[in-house]
């Protein structure tokens, strides 16, 4: 009797350390698919904005600098995007995007705030049907972005859990995974209110 005891107990431990390891590999998965999701909304606006500055060249001939920021900007943003999207789960990687990604925000801010000084510009169909597409990618980034912070909390509780983390320790490649932090420079901006 106490031979199947011990069996029986050596069983359950084993099938609980396979049950934790598989939810550790599930949650990994979940938070690696909802970078994914990122990445694909990241692509649309780095596709979207060469057409956006080429589209505002025409009618900025004074703002050079700006345009060029925004090109240089978004070229840096895409390589730590490809960067990232090759390893989600590498935090300095995703630190560098959210960093890239917030330079881009603020190049792409100047720009829209230096095209309020051009009327024709403001009124131009193209222009305004970028914008808006900037626009609506920008809300689906937040929203991604949301997605996959909230998949790498659950990961990074459930890793740090006892005995999850012995768990995931002893067996290797469950690392501490990293928020994806984008700084909106407006979202920073004092909100001016005239009466």
């Amino acid at each position: 009797m106490g031979t199947w005891l011990f069996f029986a107990v050596i069983i359950a431990g084993l099938i609980y350390l396979v049950a934790i390891y598989n939810r550790l590999v599930s949650l990994r998965n979940r938070f690696r698919n909802a970078f994914a999701q990122i990445d694909v909304q990241l692509q649309r606006r780095h596709d979207l904005i060469p057409n956006l500055v080429s589209t505002a060249k025409a009618y900025l001939d004074h703002e050079r600098d700006t345009l060029t920021r925004v090109t240089e900007a978004r070229n840096q943003a895409e390589g730590a995007r490809r960067d990232a999207a090759e390893r989600p789960d590498d935090g300095a990687a995703v630190d560098r995007l959210g960093r890239a990604e917030s330079i881009l925000s603020g190049s792409l801010s100047r720009l829209l705030a230096v095209s309020e000084n051009y009327p024709e510009l403001k009124a131009d169909r193209a222009m305004a049907d970028l914008m808006e597409e900037l626009a609506a990618t920008e809300n689906r980034i937040g929203f991604a972005r949301q997605a996959f912070n909230d998949a790498v909390m659950r990961y990074n509780t459930y890793r740090e859990q006892f005995p999850h983390n012995a768990v995931s320790g002893f067996f290797g490649p469950f690392k501490e995974a990293a928020l994806l932090d984008i700084e909106d420079p407006e979202a920073r901006r004092a909100v001016h209110v005239a009466f």
